[in-house]
Protein backbone atom coordinates (compact mmCIF):
# COMPACT_ATOMS: atom_id res chain seq x y z
CA UNK A 1 0.00 0.00 0.00
CA UNK A 2 1.22 3.48 -0.82
CA UNK A 3 0.03 6.45 1.19
CA UNK A 4 -0.62 9.27 -1.24
CA UNK A 5 -1.22 12.31 0.91
CA UNK A 6 -0.53 15.58 -0.91
CA UNK A 7 2.86 17.15 -0.31
CA UNK A 8 2.73 20.33 1.81
CA UNK A 9 5.24 21.81 -0.62
CA UNK A 10 2.49 22.02 -3.24
CA UNK A 11 2.20 20.53 -6.70
CA UNK A 12 5.56 20.77 -8.38
CA UNK A 13 4.01 20.00 -11.75
CA UNK A 14 1.65 22.97 -11.88
CA UNK A 15 3.09 26.44 -12.33
CA UNK A 16 1.40 29.40 -10.64
CA UNK A 17 -0.55 31.75 -12.87
CA UNK A 18 1.58 34.78 -12.03
CA UNK A 19 5.06 34.85 -10.54
CA UNK A 20 6.42 38.35 -10.05
CA UNK A 21 10.09 38.86 -9.15
CA UNK A 22 11.08 41.05 -6.23
CA UNK A 23 14.64 41.57 -7.43
CA UNK A 24 17.08 40.68 -10.18
CA UNK A 25 19.09 37.59 -9.16
CA UNK A 26 22.74 37.87 -10.10
CA UNK A 27 25.21 35.08 -9.42
CA UNK A 28 28.69 36.21 -8.47
CA UNK A 29 31.97 34.35 -8.36
CA UNK A 30 32.05 33.56 -4.66
CA UNK A 31 30.28 30.88 -2.65
CA UNK A 32 30.38 33.05 0.45
CA UNK A 33 26.95 33.90 1.92
CA UNK A 34 26.41 37.43 3.18
CA UNK A 35 26.35 36.30 6.83
CA UNK A 36 30.04 35.33 6.91
CA UNK A 37 32.91 37.60 7.81
CA UNK A 38 35.56 38.63 5.25
CA UNK A 39 37.90 35.79 6.25
CA UNK A 40 35.33 33.11 7.00
CA UNK A 41 34.89 30.43 4.34
CA UNK A 42 32.64 27.45 3.77
CA UNK A 43 33.97 24.06 2.75
CA UNK A 44 32.58 20.58 2.37
CA UNK A 45 30.06 18.56 0.40
CA UNK A 46 27.39 21.21 -0.16
CA UNK A 47 29.82 23.85 -1.42
CA UNK A 48 31.80 21.42 -3.55
CA UNK A 49 28.71 19.91 -5.18
CA UNK A 50 27.09 23.28 -5.88
CA UNK A 51 30.30 24.45 -7.54
CA UNK A 52 30.37 21.31 -9.72
CA UNK A 53 26.80 22.01 -10.86
CA UNK A 54 27.55 25.63 -11.77
CA UNK A 55 25.93 27.30 -8.75
CA UNK A 56 28.26 30.12 -7.73
CA UNK A 57 26.43 31.27 -4.58
CA UNK A 58 24.60 29.68 -1.70
CA UNK A 59 21.31 31.03 -0.43
CA UNK A 60 22.27 33.74 2.11
CA UNK A 61 21.55 32.57 5.64
CA UNK A 62 19.75 35.84 6.40
CA UNK A 63 17.18 34.78 3.77
CA UNK A 64 16.45 31.51 5.65
CA UNK A 65 13.71 31.65 8.27
CA UNK A 66 13.58 28.66 10.64
CA UNK A 67 10.54 27.96 12.82
CA UNK A 68 11.51 26.25 16.08
CA UNK A 69 8.41 26.57 18.30
CA UNK A 70 4.65 26.38 17.87
CA UNK A 71 1.72 26.97 20.19
CA UNK A 72 -0.21 24.20 18.40
CA UNK A 73 0.15 20.98 20.40
CA UNK A 74 0.10 18.75 17.32
CA UNK A 75 2.64 20.74 15.24
CA UNK A 76 5.42 18.50 13.90
CA UNK A 77 8.24 20.23 12.03
CA UNK A 78 10.70 19.16 9.41
CA UNK A 79 11.05 19.00 5.62
CA UNK A 80 7.41 17.92 5.17
CA UNK A 81 5.84 20.50 7.49
CA UNK A 82 2.86 22.24 5.78
CA UNK A 83 3.46 25.38 3.74
CA UNK A 84 7.23 25.53 4.06
CA UNK A 85 9.86 25.67 1.35
CA UNK A 86 11.43 28.19 -1.01
CA UNK A 87 9.55 31.40 -1.88
CA UNK A 88 10.53 32.65 -5.35
CA UNK A 89 8.92 36.06 -5.01
CA UNK A 90 10.52 36.81 -1.64
CA UNK A 91 13.81 35.07 -2.53
CA UNK A 92 13.67 33.38 0.85
CA UNK A 93 13.42 29.95 2.44
CA UNK A 94 10.90 29.04 5.18
CA UNK A 95 11.72 25.84 7.05
CA UNK A 96 11.09 24.26 10.46
CA UNK A 97 13.16 22.10 12.78
CA UNK A 98 12.32 18.40 12.79
CA UNK A 99 10.21 17.16 15.69
CA UNK A 100 7.42 18.28 17.98
CA UNK A 101 7.36 22.06 17.79
CA UNK A 102 5.47 22.39 21.08
CA UNK A 103 8.42 20.77 22.88
CA UNK A 104 11.62 22.88 23.14
CA UNK A 105 13.74 19.78 23.65
CA UNK A 106 15.51 18.23 20.67
CA UNK A 107 14.52 14.57 20.70
CA UNK A 108 17.07 13.72 17.99
CA UNK A 109 19.71 16.46 17.51
CA UNK A 110 21.48 14.48 14.77
CA UNK A 111 18.30 14.14 12.71
CA UNK A 112 17.36 17.79 13.33
CA UNK A 113 20.72 18.82 11.88
CA UNK A 114 20.46 16.49 8.87
CA UNK A 115 16.90 17.61 8.12
CA UNK A 116 17.96 21.27 8.22
CA UNK A 117 20.88 20.48 5.93
CA UNK A 118 18.56 18.77 3.46
CA UNK A 119 16.09 21.66 3.53
CA UNK A 120 18.80 24.29 3.12
CA UNK A 121 20.56 22.38 0.31
CA UNK A 122 17.23 21.87 -1.45
CA UNK A 123 16.34 25.54 -1.28
CA UNK A 124 19.84 26.68 -2.31
CA UNK A 125 19.26 24.90 -5.62
CA UNK A 126 15.82 26.44 -6.04
CA UNK A 127 17.24 29.88 -5.26
CA UNK A 128 20.05 29.48 -7.80
CA UNK A 129 17.94 28.02 -10.62
CA UNK A 130 17.55 29.85 -13.93
CA UNK A 131 14.50 32.12 -14.20
CA UNK A 132 13.27 34.34 -16.99
CA UNK A 133 10.56 37.00 -16.85
CA UNK A 134 8.52 38.94 -19.39
CA UNK A 135 6.11 41.85 -19.37
CA UNK A 136 2.58 40.67 -20.13
CA UNK A 137 -0.60 42.75 -19.85
CA UNK A 138 1.21 45.29 -17.71
CA UNK A 139 2.57 42.69 -15.29
CA UNK A 140 5.94 41.01 -14.94
CA UNK A 141 5.38 37.24 -15.08
CA UNK A 142 7.78 34.33 -15.01
CA UNK A 143 7.97 32.79 -18.47
CA UNK A 144 10.61 30.19 -17.68
CA UNK A 145 11.99 28.35 -14.68
CA UNK A 146 14.93 25.99 -15.10
CA UNK A 147 14.09 23.65 -17.99
CA UNK A 148 10.38 24.47 -18.03
CA UNK A 149 8.56 27.13 -20.07
CA UNK A 150 5.18 28.83 -19.80
CA UNK A 151 3.45 30.17 -22.92
CA UNK A 152 1.55 33.47 -23.14
CA UNK A 153 -1.63 31.76 -21.93
CA UNK A 154 0.08 30.43 -18.81
CA UNK A 155 0.32 26.80 -19.93
CA UNK A 156 3.52 24.95 -19.08
CA UNK A 157 5.66 23.01 -21.54
CA UNK A 158 4.78 19.61 -20.10
CA UNK A 159 1.45 18.25 -18.93
CA UNK A 160 0.64 17.27 -15.37
CA UNK A 161 1.22 13.60 -14.48
CA UNK A 162 -1.79 11.41 -13.81
CA UNK A 163 -2.43 10.84 -10.12
CA UNK A 164 -1.59 7.14 -10.37
CA UNK A 165 1.58 7.63 -12.46
CA UNK A 166 4.60 5.60 -11.35
CA UNK A 167 7.02 7.60 -13.51
CA UNK A 168 7.03 11.24 -14.59
CA UNK A 169 7.11 13.16 -17.82
CA UNK A 170 6.43 16.48 -16.11
CA UNK A 171 9.34 18.93 -16.04
CA UNK A 172 8.25 20.48 -12.75
CA UNK A 173 8.29 17.10 -11.01
CA UNK A 174 11.63 16.32 -12.65
CA UNK A 175 13.28 19.49 -11.37
CA UNK A 176 11.82 19.05 -7.87
CA UNK A 177 12.93 15.41 -7.82
CA UNK A 178 16.41 16.28 -9.08
CA UNK A 179 16.76 19.08 -6.52
CA UNK A 180 15.77 16.86 -3.63
CA UNK A 181 17.91 13.97 -4.83
CA UNK A 182 20.90 16.32 -4.58
CA UNK A 183 19.85 17.53 -1.12
CA UNK A 184 19.32 13.98 0.17
CA UNK A 185 22.68 12.88 -1.21
CA UNK A 186 24.42 15.69 0.65
CA UNK A 187 22.64 14.73 3.89
CA UNK A 188 23.50 11.05 3.35
CA UNK A 189 27.19 11.85 2.77
CA UNK A 190 27.37 13.76 6.05
CA UNK A 191 25.46 11.05 7.92
CA UNK A 192 27.78 8.33 6.65
CA UNK A 193 30.92 10.30 7.36
CA UNK A 194 29.86 10.93 10.96
CA UNK A 195 28.36 7.48 11.51
CA UNK A 196 24.97 8.85 12.51
CA UNK A 197 22.79 5.92 11.47
CA UNK A 198 23.41 4.09 14.72
CA UNK A 199 22.50 7.15 16.78
CA UNK A 200 18.96 7.53 15.45
CA UNK A 201 16.14 6.39 17.75
CA UNK A 202 13.76 3.72 16.35
CA UNK A 203 10.80 6.10 16.02
CA UNK A 204 12.94 8.49 13.93
CA UNK A 205 14.41 5.94 11.53
CA UNK A 206 11.74 6.41 8.86
CA UNK A 207 12.49 10.14 8.77
CA UNK A 208 16.22 9.37 8.71
CA UNK A 209 15.78 7.12 5.66
CA UNK A 210 13.72 9.82 3.98
CA UNK A 211 16.29 12.55 4.73
CA UNK A 212 19.15 10.45 3.38
CA UNK A 213 17.29 9.13 0.31
CA UNK A 214 17.00 5.52 1.48
CA UNK A 215 13.26 4.92 1.60
CA UNK A 216 11.93 1.55 0.50
CA UNK A 217 8.47 0.84 -0.99
CA UNK A 218 7.53 -1.15 2.11
CA UNK A 219 8.28 1.78 4.42
CA UNK A 220 4.72 3.06 4.00
CA UNK A 221 2.87 -0.24 4.33
CA UNK A 222 1.65 0.80 7.77
CA UNK A 223 0.80 4.30 8.91
CA UNK A 224 2.52 5.59 12.02
CA UNK A 225 0.35 6.44 15.00
CA UNK A 226 0.53 9.51 17.22
CA UNK A 227 1.51 13.10 16.69
CA UNK A 228 3.75 12.48 13.66
CA UNK A 229 1.02 10.78 11.57
CA UNK A 230 0.34 13.77 9.31
CA UNK A 231 4.07 14.31 8.83
CA UNK A 232 4.51 10.69 7.71
CA UNK A 233 1.49 10.95 5.40
CA UNK A 234 3.02 14.05 3.81
CA UNK A 235 6.35 12.23 3.52
CA UNK A 236 4.63 9.34 1.75
CA UNK A 237 2.79 11.70 -0.59
CA UNK A 238 5.99 13.50 -1.53
CA UNK A 239 7.86 10.25 -2.12
CA UNK A 240 5.03 8.86 -4.24
CA UNK A 241 4.46 12.04 -6.24
CA UNK A 242 8.05 13.25 -6.62
CA UNK A 243 10.93 11.07 -5.40
CA UNK A 244 9.81 7.66 -6.67
CA UNK A 245 8.51 9.03 -9.98
CA UNK A 246 11.80 10.80 -10.64
CA UNK A 247 13.79 7.66 -9.81
CA UNK A 248 11.67 5.67 -12.25
CA UNK A 249 12.13 8.33 -14.93
CA UNK A 250 15.91 8.19 -14.56
CA UNK A 251 15.86 4.40 -14.85
CA UNK A 252 13.65 4.49 -17.96
CA UNK A 253 15.49 7.25 -19.81
CA UNK A 254 19.01 6.85 -18.42
CA UNK A 255 19.44 3.14 -17.80
CA UNK A 256 22.95 2.46 -16.55
CA UNK A 257 23.78 6.14 -17.15
CA UNK A 258 20.99 7.41 -14.89
CA UNK A 259 23.42 9.38 -12.72
CA UNK A 260 24.79 11.16 -15.79
CA UNK A 261 21.27 12.09 -16.85
CA UNK A 262 20.52 13.38 -13.35
CA UNK A 263 23.60 15.60 -13.38
CA UNK A 264 22.63 17.05 -16.76
CA UNK A 265 19.13 17.85 -15.51
CA UNK A 266 20.41 19.68 -12.43
CA UNK A 267 23.06 21.58 -14.39
CA UNK A 268 20.52 22.66 -17.02
CA UNK A 269 18.06 23.75 -14.32
CA UNK A 270 20.70 26.01 -12.79
CA UNK A 271 22.25 27.44 -15.96
CA UNK A 272 19.21 27.52 -18.24
CA UNK A 273 21.36 25.96 -21.00
CA UNK A 274 19.67 22.77 -22.21
CA UNK A 275 22.15 21.93 -24.97
CA UNK A 276 23.96 19.27 -22.94
CA UNK A 277 20.71 17.65 -21.79
CA UNK A 278 18.95 17.69 -25.16
CA UNK A 279 22.09 16.49 -26.96
CA UNK A 280 22.46 13.56 -24.57
CA UNK A 281 18.79 12.61 -24.97
CA UNK A 282 19.11 12.81 -28.77
CA UNK A 283 22.06 10.42 -28.73
CA UNK A 284 20.20 7.95 -26.50
CA UNK A 285 16.67 8.23 -27.87
CA UNK A 286 16.86 9.87 -31.30
CA UNK A 287 16.68 13.41 -32.64
CA UNK A 288 14.04 15.59 -30.97
CA UNK A 289 13.80 13.35 -27.90
CA UNK A 290 13.15 16.22 -25.49
CA UNK A 291 10.18 17.50 -27.47
CA UNK A 292 8.70 14.02 -28.01
CA UNK A 293 9.10 13.10 -24.36
CA UNK A 294 7.86 16.23 -22.62
CA UNK A 295 5.95 18.67 -24.84
CA UNK A 296 2.24 18.96 -24.08
CA UNK A 297 -0.16 19.36 -27.04
CA UNK A 298 -1.68 22.33 -25.22
CA UNK A 299 1.60 24.26 -25.06
CA UNK A 300 2.04 26.92 -27.77
CA UNK A 301 5.42 28.46 -26.90
CA UNK A 302 8.96 27.81 -28.14
CA UNK A 303 11.03 24.66 -27.86
CA UNK A 304 14.57 24.58 -26.39
CA UNK A 305 16.99 26.40 -28.66
CA UNK A 306 14.34 28.37 -30.51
Amino acid sequence: MVLTGRSPRGSAGVAPAVDQPSAVLTLGRSLTPSCLGPNEHLAGDLVDRCRELGLSQLLPIDRVWVGVRSTQPDAFGGFHHPNQGYRHVQLASVITRYGRLSDPRLASPELVALDLLRSYSHDCLHWGSFREYRLQDGQVVRSRYGINWRDTRGRTYSARDKDDAVSTRNLGIMMEGATDREARTIAATVADRLGLAGQIAPHDRLAFRDTTGRLEPTDFDHAESGIATRFHLAMAGYEHGVGARYQRFLAEMGGTDAETLHGLIVAATISGDLSGLTGWLDLRHGCGAFRRTFRSPAYTGPDPGE
